[in-house]
């Protein structure tokens, strides 16, 4: 993992907020043995997604630091105006580096919400996953109306030309995935079953489970 290409970060993002992007996260970086690290967290008042990360994968080093801790629950920008605070690219950026220059490993980045969350005025989740060269992972949670979410989803990624390593799918619904997968193009890494109580355990044995198949989507 320790050249340039390899480094690249992880991108992890989806069809919106509440999808299960953060039990993702936490299986990929357990699968790539990297950092996790979500840059802009809104919504500090209950349990941070650092926090829970860092409890459920037992291991404080496993876990940096956010750039932006903002208490408002909504959009970043919506936060951030709020506490007169103005997201920055550019920092988010400089504190990506530091991580890389500190740990030496690869970095799995969870995005704020849907690729389109606006990050401030200007600028949205998509737009910082293309300034760090990441690639994509993209969560999906089956869903009413997600087929139409994780399309669009996809289409704005093409549109870009991002690097998309493929899909991550939760939850059974009506077993729509490999037609989400055709359409868009991308490949499926994982389908991970419904957990009512997500444990260190769990989060290991999907890692297991999909570490071979991530590492050559990557």
């Amino acid at each position: 993992m320790h050249n340039e290409t390899m480094m690249k970060p992880v991108f992890i993002s989806g069809t919106g907020t509440g999808i299960g992007k953060t039990v993702v996260a936490a299986i990929v970086t357990e699968a790539l043995h990297g950092i996790y690290w979500k840059p802009v967290q809104a919504g500090t008042s209950e349990e941070t997604d650092t926090e829970w990360v860092q409890k459920i994968l037992g291991d404080p080093a496993r876990v940096a630091k956010e750039k932006y801790t903002l208490k408002m629950p909504a959009s970043p920008h919506i936060a951030a105006r709020e506490e007169h605070i103005k997201i920055s690219l550019d920092e988010v950026e400089n504190a990506y580096k530091e991580i890389v220059q500190t740990n030496n490993c690869r970095v799995i980045i969870e995005g704020a919400g849907g690729l389109l969350a606006p990050l401030n005025e200007k600028e949205f989740s998509i737009d910082l996953a293309e300034k760090l060269h990441a690639t994509l992972i993209l969560v999906s949670s089956n869903y009413l109306g997600s087929i139409n979410h994780s399309l669009m989803t996809a289409r704005i990624c093409a549109e870009k030309k991002l690097r998309v390593a493929g899909w991550v799918f939760n939850k059974q619904y009506l077993h729509y995935e490999d037609e989400i997968a055709a359409w868009s193009g991308f490949d499926i890494i994982a389908k991970i079953p419904e957990q009512k109580i997500i444990t260190h355990e769990f989060i290991c044995e999907q890692a297991a489970g999909m570490r071979e198949k991530l590492i050559s989507l990557l």
